[in-house]
Order: structure tokens, then sequence, then C-alpha cells
């Protein structure tokens, strides 16, 4: 099956009479895909599934026919859901399952290589009566100047520590750019190999004396509490007042009657549901077309190149789902007349 593509046809070396080489033309033009080509992003739509499911059997029917359940990570994003709700066929509650799920309260370390840690991943160093934090929210871990730990939510900004593992080794850099913790992760991620694990009181002093006296900086411990049905980590919130109750309460709604403000129930009701889909991205291929005769038409009217391009565009589409556009050279002409020899 041919992906969606979107083709910038540019003219090469062009003399033009007829049509009468347009099959030919059209060969080489689909054979020409090999150029190259530039993905674009996905498209995300999102589904609402009125049919009543368990949370369980929801986020299974939105991995089987979309992509998963959906993931709300933005006032924006609340937005668009309150207005695509149709609260007339979710019953009487007028919510629906959201990606939000309660795992365990578990404190573990941004870089996931077991190997690394041996018998120490479970180092910690804590301040006094510390980490303090409600147990439904996500917070992340900073070191104080004196090199004892806290807690704090993820989107405060400091700088913070990377690391370069080889094994069990660890080289440690300070990094004095503000971020909060999730972007941090991503820069040292990108840069080094991930944000600091530490496993030792030395390995704990040699980064309390590595970084200015007197600045809290990022470590990579994070609490895991709250989850994502796709991955994501949940910094977002928009919990309904007294929400969440804890207990056996460990899947979230949006309640499109509080507009779309969360709440946690069991995982058992049925509800209607909010899936999401990415979709196959498209991709953009930009060929030169060359076509050979002799004429006295100016292929550079516009009227001609509409024409052509029609032309184009119905013989390409019995063969696959290609759509072509023009594309102007530095001069804002589309063809140019090869010079002979």
């Amino acid at each position: 099956m041919f992906k969606p593509r979107v083709i910038n046809v540019c003219s090469h070396k062009l003399n033009y009479t007829t049509l009468t080489r347009m099959e030919n033309v059209l060969l080489w033009l689909l054979s020409a895909s090999a150029l190259g080509s530039i993905c674009c992003l996905p498209v995300r739509q999102y589904h609402f599934i009125y049919d009543p499911k368990n949370w369980t059997e929801a986020q299974s029917y939105c991995r089987q026919r979309y992509t998963d359940l959906v993931t709300v990570d933005s006032l924006n994003m609340v937005t668009m859901l309150n207005g695509m709700a149709d609260v007339s066929r979710m019953g009487s509650t007028a919510d629906a399952w959201i990606g939000l799920y309660f795992d365990v309260v578990s404190w573990r370390w941004s870089l996931s290589d077991e190997g690394f840690y041996g018998a120490d991943g479970s180092y910690r160093l804590w301040s006094a009566g510390e980490p303090n934090s409600a147990w439904y929210t996500v917070d992340c871990t900073h070191m104080y100047d004196n090199g004892y730990w806290n807690d704090a939510p993820c989107q405060w900004v400091y700088g913070f520590i990377c690391a370069n593992t080889s094994g069990q080794a660890a080289t440690f850099f300070y990094i004095s750019t503000l971020m909060n913790w999730t972007d941090a992760q991503s820069y040292c991620r990108l840069h080094y190999t991930d944000l600091a694990s530490i496993r030792s009181l030395q390995e704990n002093e040699q980064i309390r004396t590595m970084r200015p006296a007197g600045l809290t900086v990022w470590i990579g411990l994070y609490k895991d509490t709250w989850k994502w049905s796709n991955g994501n980590l949940f910094l977002f919130s928009y919990w309904a007042s007294g929400q969440p109750q804890g207990g056996m309460e460990n899947c979230t709604v949006a309640d499109f009657s509080l507009s779309g403000h969360w709440e946690d129930w069991p995982c058992g009701l049925e509800k209607a549901s909010v899936c999401y889909h990415d979709a196959e991205p498209f991709t953009r291929l930009t060929v030169k077309l060359k076509l050979v005769g002799n004429s006295v038409l100016d292929l550079n009217d516009p009227a001609a190149l509409e024409d052509l391009l029609k032309e184009l565009q119905l013989k390409v589409r019995l063969q696959a789902d290609i759509r072509l556009i023009w594309r102007k050279r530095p001069d804002g002409k589309i063809f140019y007349t090869e010079k002979q020899n």
C-alpha cells in the first residue's frame, strides 16, 4: 500500500510541445521517490467511544483500533475535549475514561540500567522529614546546598547534574541552565547518558562540591505514582475538588459535566472512553521533471501550468495516493528552456 505523499514538482531543462510523452513522464515521476523524502509530524486525532467499557477494556480497545487511551497534558487539550464530548451519550455520569491510572508509590532513577546500580540502587540521602509530598502527586528530587535531598514539583526550575556512564563507572557534569526536571532529563539524555543517579555518599559529595555554593540542583530521582497509559510522565493535572480520593479508585475519568475535571474511580466500572490516534505521517518528495520536444507554448503561463498539473494529478491518482504541487525556482518561474549544445 502506498503511503500518502505530497510531491513538489519542479522543472529541469524543459522543452515542451504537447503532452504526448505524459505516460513516460509519469512512470519516471513515480520511480523518483528514491531521490529523497522529508517525513512530517503525524497528525493526532481523538475519538470518543460511547460504548461502556471498564478501564482495562477501554485501554485494549484503544490500542487495537487506534493508538492508546488519551493523554491530557494541557489546558488546551482539556478545552478541545470539552468541545468534542457528546454528554447526552455518556449516561447519567457524563464522564469518560482517560489514560491516567495509579500504580504504586515508588522512587525511581531516571537511568533505568539495572547493571549500573548493582546493590547500590536504593541509596537515599533525604533531608529530615523528607520526602513529604502527598501520595498522589508526581515529584522530582533536588539536592540542597548541604548535599541532602528534597522532593519538589517537577515543574520548578533549577540547574542540574548530568552523568555519562559506562558499565558501573560514572562521570558527572554540572549544567547551570535553569530547566524543569523533564527538560533537564531530555537535555542530559541528548548530550550525556542521563540525569545523575547517586549510589553512595562519595558520589553525593562529589556532586555537592562540583556545583556553585548555595545553589539547588536537580538529580535523576523521581516519584512514580500516577502514570499515563502511553508512558508519558504525569506532570499536568486537572483534578476536581477533593480528588483523587485514593483507596481502590485507581483509574481516572474526565467529567464533562464539570468542564472536563478529573476524578478517580474503581477501574472495573463501565464508562465511555477517549482514544487518540497518531495518523501515519505523510512523505514530502521533491522531484525534477524533464519533458522533451519543441514548443511555442509558454509553460510559465498560469493556465498552462494548471492544465498540466491537472493531467498529471489525474494519472498518478490511479496508481498511488499522491498530491502534486508546483515548486517555483528562485527567479519565480516554474520551467526554463534547456540551451542546445
